[in-house]
Order: C-alpha cells, then sequence, then structure tokens
C-alpha cells in the first residue's frame, strides 16, 4: 500500500461517536411547501457509513427529502413524528456541517452564491467551505489547519492542479471537483450528493463516478439522489424509490432496479442495460 492510499485511509476514517450508528432517522414525516402537503408520512433510517441511492421521477419529492435532511425544512408537527441525525433531533447548522457534507446540483453558482465566486481560486473557494462562504473574505481567519485540510481534498478529489485556478475558468466537471471537496474539508462521516452528474459531459460523468466509487470504498458514506441510473455505483447496495411524495420501495438494488419496477415507477417503458459494474437505462 502506498503512502498516499495510506493518507486517503486516515483521512477517511469516521470519527467515534456514541452517536455512530444512525446517520439518519425520520419516523412519520409529513412536509409542507406553502399549502401543499410534499412528503407524506416517510419512515427512513440510514446508517453511518452506508451507501444508499434515492431513486425518482422529478416532482417525486427528492428536493425536498435534501431539505429536510439537511435541516433547511421542517416537517409538520405531529404525534410521533421525528427527525434525528446522528441521534440528536437539534442541530447547530454550523456544528452538522462538520458531520454532514452536502453537494448540490447544478452549475458552480447555484451552490456558491456573491459577485466574488468567479475570481475565486479553487483552493480558496474549498477553504471557504469551513465558514459556508463564496469566498474568502478578509475578515475570516484561517487556520494552518483549515490551509492543510483544504490540500487533503483537494488532493483526495485529484484536484490539486486547480487549487491556483480561477473558479470562472473551470469547466463543469473541475467545479464538481471543488463542490466536493468543499464538502470534504470537515472530513463528514457522510455524504450527500444530489444529482451528481447534472450538467456534466460524458468523459466529467465518468470521472465523477470513479471518484465516488473511491470515496466509498474508503469509508465516507454515500447518500446518493438522482433519476439517473447511471448514477448509481456499483458499491451501493440499498436502493430507496420514491413517488408522489412516499416511499414506494427500500430494498437491495438487484430486487429494485429491474426494467418492472422502474417503469412502473417512471410511468414510462424502462430497458436496462449492464456494462461491466454498471447500469444504464433507455
Amino acid at each position: 500500500m502506498t503512502e498516499n492510499s495510506e493518507s486517503r485511509k486516515e483521512f477517511a476514517r469516521p470519527r467515534e461517536s456514541a452517536e455512530q450508528s444512525e446517520f439518519l432517522e425520520l419516523r412519520h414525516v409529513d412536509v409542507a411547501r406553502g399549502e401543499r402537503v410534499v412528503l407524506h408520512d416517510l419512515n427512513l433510517t440510514v446508517r453511518t457509513g452506508e451507501h444508499v441511492a434515492i431513486l425518482g421521477p422529478n416532482g417525486c419529492g427528492k428536493s425536498t427529502l435534501i431539505m429536510t435532511m439537511t435541516c433547511q425544512v421542517y416537517p409538520m408537527v405531529r404525534p410521533g413524528m421525528a427527525v434525528r441525525i446522528f441521534g440528536r433531533e437539534r442541530w447547530d447548522l454550523t456544528e452538522l456541517r462538520r458531520h454532514f457534507g452536502v453537494v448540490g446540483a447544478g452549475p458552480m453558482g447555484a451552490e456558491l452564491p456573491g459577485e466574488r465566486t468567479a475570481v475565486t481560486t479553487g483552493l480558496d473557494a474549498v477553504i471557504a467551505g469551513f465558514f459556508a462562504a463564496s469566498t474568502l473574505w478578509p475578515n475570516l481567519h484561517v487556520t494552518d489547519t483549515m490551509r492543510e485540510r483544504a490540500r487533503e481534498a483537494l488532493e483526495r478529489m485529484e484536484a490539486w492542479h486547480l487549487a491556483a485556478q480561477r473558479v470562472g475558468e473551470m469547466s463543469a466537471g473541475e467545479k464538481r471537483r471543488i463542490l466536493i471537496a468543499r464538502a470534504l474539508v470537515h472530513r463528514p462521516r457522510q455524504l450527500l450528493l444530489d444529482e451528481p452528474s447534472n450538467a456534466l459531459d460524458l468523459a466529467a460523468q465518468r470521472e465523477l463516478r470513479n471518484t465516488l466509487r473511491r470515496l466509498a470504498q474508503e469509508g465516507t458514506g454515500l447518500v446518493l439522489v438522482t433519476h439517473h441510473l447511471g448514477d448509481i455505483l456499483p458499491e451501493i447496495e440499498r436502493v430507496i424509490l420514491m413517488r408522489s411524495g412516499r416511499i414506494v420501495a427500500d430494498g437491495a438494488r438487484e430486487e429494485l432496479l429491474t426494467e418492472a419496477r422502474l417503469s412502473e415507477l417512471f410511468e414510462a417503458p424502462v430497458r436496462i442495460g449492464h456494462d461491466e459494474e454498471w447500469l444504464h437505462s433507455w
């Protein structure tokens, strides 16, 4: 084993905690957006370090589920309802980010708002992840430990060559690597990815999926939300199917990723092909 792989294992090793067994627990969760209830009686448990794919058509409630998991929206208060993250019902969001990394969908500007984003270097954008900021503003105190963690995260993403490059000059695939590195600076126990291959070309999709496989193999738990079958890594053994704001199935990938199940889920004929360890659909 090489020195680099040893350091990656050390970087990825989960921190010991009495709350480590379960990352997420939802019990009888209903969520309303405006006047409309969009999530209905969700019951879901995800273990820390587990690799899970949440699959469903557009409008099925995946985005609202993500916001519920990241405490951006809150469920309706009803008897028996519970939301626990790493065993706790209440979190300071700054503290939560140290345990749980989130990578959103869309181009970089959507996740890093601010006029300085385009001229921020890759390294500064990753360091700014410690502060949930788009760039390193003068009032932010950056420590040597933060700089070292940012370097480790970029190297883990095989993106150190982007450290001095401006974000505005990067390709979509390069920006996605920066976003994931930002999510990794706290060495999170779990990583949530929303439509990870969105807006990427075929080469960038392949590079990203290989990178996510490596993260999974190193011990970082992945919760991947998508409607693309090609995003579901071979390491993901559990699949959750959503439709109309409800979980309609939860089980092993071999049982749920079938043409019959997916045709019913997407309400259209679905054909599945196999390429080595990967699946693709049309």
